[in-house]
């Protein structure tokens, strides 16, 4: 399946449309070597992946942008809805198919597809479900684009980024789980929304698993600069620790609410994701709390496990972890996190 009118300009009787449409300029060169496409593919184009792809395209991220998915008309509807849309977007070349040779050459492989979350389901029961799966996703992808950074957003995210580091065979630094990146936007709005402040002066993480045995960093908040916990000392201003524990459980269940709601989350993991290609594409080195190999970081050293810390990210992937001060007990809960991660990948044949 390819996009239309990008195989052939040759019109009736063999007249080459474009030559005749265009008249070359005298002293001309060919094209710059050194000249690159961009190229993001998106595997599985359910609510999450066509959520991130539109994103991403009206974000003018990609020259081309590859989808794949198992139902093949489903994944031709979603190709074309997306080109009559080209007279919307910045020019975008558009392919999907089947076959994951369509992802050849991709710069960056974000994987979306696996079982969708039901309602009351937590993400570690889907475990199993998505993992014969990843056997069939991940070594073509690292065949066709070995040198793509996988971005992986299938849940349970931090188990399934260790599945697809063990199945690509890539070095850890080019496997990322989007993990707690949505997370911590939505606890940076809570917080905001409690002190009525923008949430873009909030400067808040949550690490550890994407799910319930997420850690809060209340010790490193701080808003405007200004650390929020040392102020309110500082000030002698009460608080009460429950205000602050209801946050981050209002953190755990704003997924489930959704998924209870209208029956999946879309939108907001689409700009979430958008959000760290933006950071990886043009090397921005931006600072996200995303899934990578946690291994030797604050007491975590009983096995290979993904875990989100705040990391910094670019062209090449994860360039380094923030030496974050996390305090007794957030090093406490981050490993007992480790650990819930850890027990299920026991479980996983690799």
């Amino acid at each position: 399946m390819h996009k239309t009118g990008s195989s052939s300009s040759l019109g009736p009787g063999g007249l080459d449309l474009t030559q005749a449409f265009f008249k070359s300029i005298a002293q001309t060169a060919p094209p710059s070597p050194t000249k690159h496409h961009t190229k993001v593919s998106v595997i599985g184009t359910g609510n999450v992946g066509m959520a991130i792809a539109q994103t991403i395209l009206t974000q003018d991220l990609v020259d081309i942008l590859a989808l794949v998915d198992a139902k093949a008309d489903k994944l031709r509807g979603e190709m074309l809805d997306l080109q009559h849309a080209a007279a919307f977007l910045p020019r975008v070349k558009i392919l999907a198919d089947v076959d994951y040779s369509v992802t050849a050459g991709s710069d960056l492989c974000i994987v979306t597809a696996g079982a969708r979350q039901n309602p009351g389901e937590t993400r570690l029961n889907l475990m199993q479900r998505n993992l014969s799966l990843f056997k069939s996703i991940i070594p073509p992808l690292a065949k066709y684009s070995p040198d793509a950074i996988l971005l992986v957003v299938s849940n349970p995210v931090d188990v399934l980024t260790y599945v697809a580091w063990k199945l690509s065979g890539f070095p850890a630094n080019r496997v990322i789980g989007s993990g707690t990146n949505l997370d911590s936007s939505r606890f940076r709005f809570l917080i905001a929304d409690h002190l009525d402040v923008n949430a873009q002066d909030v400067q808040a993480y949550i690490v550890g698993e994407h799910g319930d045995s997420s850690v809060a960093l209340w010790s490193s908040i701080s808003i405007g600069g200004v650390p929020i916990l040392s102020f309110l000392e500082r000030q002698q201003i009460a608080y009460e620790k429950e205000t602050l524990e209801k946050i981050h459980h209002d953190v755990i269940q704003s997924a489930y609410e959704v998924i209870n709601l209208k029956g999946y989350t879309s939108w907001a993991i689409g700009y979430s994701v958008a959000n760290l290609a933006r950071t990886i594409l043009r090397d921005q080195r931006r600072i996200h709390p995303v899934s990578v190999l946690a291994s030797g970081f604050y007491g975590v050293n009983s096995g290979d496990v993904f875990l989100s810390l705040p990391a910094q990210i670019g062209r090449s992937g994860v360039l380094g972890v923030t030496n974050v001060h996390l305090t007794e007990e957030e090093g406490k809960k981050f490993r007992e996190s480790a650990k819930t991660v850890l027990e299920v990948q026991k479980e996983l044949d690799l």
